[in-house]
């Protein structure tokens, strides 16, 4: 790891955990610029599937079938 790196990280490390996991977002984020529309398009997606679940169009399960559905090993 280069030295700057190492003091950002040892600077960074002392930070509590909700500022930390901020800068991990934050630094993540700028790794890689969506493509154009891609934001819209998931926003127009959330609200479609929002509004299906608001309408009684969706199906849903509840927390411990999705578990149960998780750790089987046949998946």
């Amino acid at each position: 790891m280069a030295r700057p790196v190492q003091e950002l990280y040892e600077k960074a490390s002392g930070l509590p955990a909700a500022d930390r996991a901020e800068l991990a977002g934050l630094l993540l984020d700028s790794l890689e610029e969506p493509e154009e529309g891609v934001e819209e398009a998931w926003a127009a997606e959330i609200e479609r599937r929002m509004d299906d679940f608001d309408a009684g169009r969706a199906e849903t399960i509840s927390w411990a079938e999705l578990r149960a559905h998780l750790h089987r090993s046949d998946r």
